[in-house]
């Protein structure tokens, strides 16, 4: 674990040296848990959206997108629940002085429980080799069975509490903790405080003068916005259920227990799509959706060992099925998209708080519903962080050399084509400069001079550039480039007028669509 975390420290701070991510107002120190994306992550960061926009409304015909604005009336966070409703468990140590949130120290107490178990699984796996059967190791193993239950007890309590009557068991919550013997971090003490709740919500003013202001949120979640717009969407675009409204958007949480780099922050950016159904058909819908927003994260190449669903615990009040897709990031398995099937709570309470009727008229059915919704909710941020976290290697070269290169899938990379003259004269830098201007029509390229070529190519390699092409004096004579390859380092001597087509349907978010087919 303390290898992994190492990292995961690397990982930040290769963010921060080639331009992906900076803290917010770094001149001034920073501001705690905010980010801003640099000249290389944000162009990552589009490429994310880009993939997930795409996927969504281009290969969907009963899908349309939205963007709805920040600032919406007040009354519709009192209709979603929002502000009597979302908040989180907080506990503070007495002794550090810093305030953890109850809920995730429980469930890294469970996750410590999982990592024994895999430990043990991991050691008999090397000692037994091939003959290795997990599931009766599994079954039969003292340490593997006292941990397992350990987990299991530890699980169920915290089902209880989680889903007590009348909302979270706070003091059921705090015992947990005392009792699994959970310590602070920083002081390494228990002494700790009775679990509290504390609204999530930034407030602020609209108005010209203090009397006259009116109290207003930032929104915590994208998703009111497309439910409020239904109607407008659903009329205007002749909209037959079943159908879906994307947007992407940013999102505000006051997290007190903000970490993790930009994996928990206070402004994030969220990828939604609700999806309105008929009642009754809510779980079948749930299950393609989940099966289709799977297929979408291992479309990537990460490997599907590193994805899993994690149901649920503790439903929302208004859902009746919802389940997380985790990755595995270097400080264990962690949410990056939610599916949840919404019912039809939320449309139902904007028509209650608004007195509009929010139904549809099913001609099929002769029929007036309000719909059902699945929701699909990813973190861009998360996602973000997901990929860098796992194309992040740092190798060691045949030759003893070592490089760190980022292996981005080439339809994500910020750059897709790097090109450098092997010199400064000779007219190489004209002729370096003539590929760029005829390819940057069709995909981001990049021109480098500086130093030697091998440092040019370790510089590319850290930002993900999947290509390089170096300007010779042979390609004066010829029209041929040297093309390198990022992940096998392998050079092909090719002709320029050929590098289009060489390149760009690989480094194409096309590329990635086509697979989802």
């Amino acid at each position: 674990m303390a290898q992994q975390e190492d990292v995961f420290k690397k990982i930040v701070s290769h963010c921060k040296e080639y331009g992906f991510v900076f803290p917010s107002s770094d001149i001034y120190d920073g501001l705690a848990a905010v980010y801003d994306y640099g000249q290389n992550g944000v162009e990552l960061k589009n490429n994310i959206k880009q993939y997930w926009w795409q996927s969504m409304v281009l290969l969907h015909e009963n899908i349309v997108g939205i963007d709805a604005a920040i600032f919406m009336h007040p009354t519709t966070w009192k209709a979603s629940g929002h502000v009597d409703a979302f908040n989180d468990p907080l506990i503070d140590n007495r002794d550090s002085k810093k305030r953890y949130r109850a809920d995730v120290l429980i469930e890294e107490q469970m996750a410590k429980y999982e990592d024994k178990i895999q430990k043990e699984i991991e050691k008999a796996q090397k000692r037994f080799g091939d003959s290795f059967d997990e599931a009766k190791f599994r079954a039969t193993n003292e340490r593997v069975l006292e941990n397992q239950k350990k987990y299991d007890d530890l699980h169920h309590r915290f089902q209880e509490v989680m889903n007590a009557p009348g909302g979270i068991d706070l003091d059921g919550m705090k015992q947990i903790i005392l009792d699994e013997g959970i310590v602070c971090p920083i002081s390494g003490t228990r002494n700790w405080t009775d679990v509290r709740q504390f609204n999530l919500m930034f407030k602020t003013e609209m108005g010209s003068t203090a009397d006259g202001a009116s109290t207003i949120y930032l929104r915590p979640e994208t998703a009111q916005g497309i439910f409020v717009n239904y109607l407008n969407v659903q009329k205007t675009g002749r909209m037959k259920i079943p159908f879906g409204i994307a947007q992407i958007g940013k999102a505000f949480r006051n997290e007190i227990v903000a970490r993790q780099f930009i994996f928990r922050m206070r402004e994030f950016e969220q990828m939604e799509m609700q999806f309105f159904i008929q009642p009754g058909t809510e779980l079948d819908w749930f299950a393609k959706w989940k099966e289709t927003r799977m297929k979408w994260h291992q479309n990537l190449g990460f490997g599907a060992e590193n994805y899993r669903f994690h149901d649920h615990d503790k439903l929302a009040h208004y859902a009746n099925a919802a389940t997380d897709i985790e990755f595995r990031m270097p400080f264990g398995f962690k949410e990056v998209e939610g599916i949840h099937s919404r019912t039809n709570f939320d449309l139902s309470q904007h028509a209650k708080y608004s007195g509009k009727k929010i139904e549809y008229f099913d001609p099929e059915t002769n029929e007036s519903y309000t719909p059902y919704v699945i929701e699909t909710s990813i973190g861009v941020d998360r996602m973000f962080l997901s990929i860098m976290c796992h194309s992040y290697e740092e190798q060691v070269l045949p030759d003893g050399q070592t490089r760190t290169v980022l292996h981005l899938p080439a339809a994500l990379a910020p750059v897709k084509l790097a090109v450098f003259p092997l010199t400064k004269k000779d007219g190489m830098p004209e002729k370096a400069q003539e590929i760029i201007n005829d390819l940057r029509f069709h995909f981001n390229c990049k021109y480098e001079e500086k130093d030697q070529i091998g440092k040019r190519y370790r510089r590319m390699d850290a930002i993900g550039c999947p290509y390089c092409v170096t300007v010779d004096q042979q390609t004066l004579q010829d029209n041929t480039v040297t093309l390198r390859d990022r992940d096998t380092m392998e050079q092909h001597r090719v002709a320029i007028s050929d590098l289009r087509s060489i390149i760009e349907d690989k480094v194409s978010i096309t590329s990635l669509l086509k697979k989802l087919l």
